[in-house]
């Protein structure tokens, strides 16, 4: 349930308030109208209550829901964290093998000075085969032996020269292959080390991106309880609306009553006064006798007000401060002011009601400041108007309040830019949206 819905209720509490005023049902019909009117509250008041409930049942879902968000985000947390960890490891492993891989292009570098010196080797003793008509022939060597002895000597030389030159050729070819080895190692040690790094990355741009998400989703879900909190605090103070309007009710109800006891009370008095007369009457005609008869005139004592205090006035609604009139109905600055404003510079200026009817509320609040809302019943119409920025309120929530009645002094409460009464019409009652409000000089509020 919307406040629009309780308002109106409230003002159709005032609807039956307003037989105080003067009616026409009979007796038996006010009572009946204000206890439906009473019922109709309390089964508000119900509806409201289950409203709260649901609101609250809705407000711990989402703590739940928040608490499972949170610990999936605890995990992400740990997750970057492990990840972060791991690639702190593997930027040390990084540095290791480029330290490693400064260490093989060292010894590449020697291995490539050491092929230099055995081709530079080689390149000499082809010259010197060169030089001697070609490659010396090693059965002229062995043939030219003076002796057997000089024979094997030179054998021996000749299987030392070859055997050296096989060494050198497969020592070069060793090491050209230990190169292509060590220079494919470290190509592998390379591509090895960026693909790590691209999956570390990867990684922790995965896990980045799932916290971001995480940290919507936790967003989302504070967003949408606080909204629940708004909620219920609107439902909870539709339910004080209810509560002071159902005490306002009962006390309406008890004035009813008595209004209807003081009624029967003095039709007895009359009609006892009546008989009295007749039997006077009678016996004065039978005496035939006559009796003078004197009078007195007494003055009632008259009630005085204030000076500051507006003149009760003719019509359904008065004016209810004394004041200049600073702002009227309508457009003002770029937004749209649903009542009318007067200031008054004097100090202690009063605040009245401008109809008689019931307080439905009498609270402080963070844009009207010190307010009070009346319920109106004129001639079968529903009406609520608005006293707001008061400085002090006088009246409580359920008093029922006669037009020109007190209510508190002027003041610069709330969201308030001077001193000065804003005072609002709603034919209806009143709601957040404000769609009942009326300009109330449209309806007799004198300037």
């Amino acid at each position: 349930m919307r406040r629009s819905s309780v308002m109106a209720l409230t003002v159709s509490a005032a609807v039956g308030i307003g037989s105080l005023f003067g009616g026409i049902q009979t007796e038996a019909s006010k009572l009946s109208n204000l206890q439906n009117q009473k019922q109709e509250i309390r089964s508000e008041r119900n509806d409201v209550n289950a409203n709260i409930e649901a609101a609250d049942k809705e407000i711990q879902r989402l703590q739940g829901e928040q608490q499972k968000v949170n610990a999936e985000i605890k995990r992400l947390d740990f997750a970057i964290s492990d990840t972060n960890e791991k690639i702190r490891g593997k930027e040390e492993d990084i540095k290791e093998t480029q330290a490693e891989i400064k260490k093989l292009q060292e010894e590449i570098k020697v291995l490539q000075e050491r092929i230099a010196k055995r081709n530079e080797l080689l390149k000499d003793r082809a010259r010197n085969y060169q030089e001697n008509g070609g490659m010396v022939s090693y059965i002229d060597v062995l043939l030219g032996a003076t002796s057997f002895g000089d024979f094997v000597d030179r054998a021996n030389a000749v299987a030392t020269i070859m055997e050296a030159d096989k060494d050198i050729l497969e020592q070069h070819q060793a090491d050209k292959d230990a190169l292509e080895q060590k220079q494919k190692k470290v190509e592998s040690d390379l591509a090895a080390l960026k693909n790590m790094l691209a999956d570390l990355e990867r990684m922790n741009k995965q896990l980045a991106s799932q916290r971001t998400e995480k940290d919507k989703l936790m967003k989302d879900l504070v967003d949408q309880e606080q909204e629940e909190h708004n909620h219920k605090m609107e439902l909870a103070e539709e339910a004080a609306i209810l509560r002071a309007q159902e005490s306002a009710m009962a006390k309406a109800i008890e004035l009813e009553k008595g209004r209807i006891a003081e009624e029967a009370e003095r039709a007895r008095k009359e009609a006892e006064a009546r008989a009295a007369a007749e039997a006077a009457a009678k016996a004065a005609a039978a005496a035939g006798s006559n009796g003078g008869s004197s009078s007195s005139n007494t003055s009632a004592p008259t009630q005085t007000t204030p000076v500051a205090k507006p003149v009760v006035t003719a019509g359904n609604f008065m004016k209810p401060t004394n004041g200049v009139n600073t702002s009227g109905f309508g457009a003002r600055w770029g937004t749209f002011h649903y009542g009318v404003d007067w200031a008054n510079r004097s100090a202690n200026v009063p605040v009245v009601a401008a109809a008689s009817g019931v307080v439905i509320r009498s609270y402080y609040s963070s844009s009207y400041g010190n307010c009070v809302f009346i319920a109106h019943s004129i001639n079968g119409q529903t009406f609520t108007t608005v006293y707001a920025h008061m400085d002090s309120r006088a009246v409580s929530e359920g008093s029922v309040v006669s037009k020109g009645q007190f209510l508190g002094y002027m003041g610069n409460t709330g969201q308030s830019t001077g001193k000065h009464l804003h005072f609002e019409l709603h034919k209806g009652g009143w709601n957040q949206s404000k769609s009942n409000a009326v300009n109330p000089f449209a309806y007799g509020v004198p300037r």
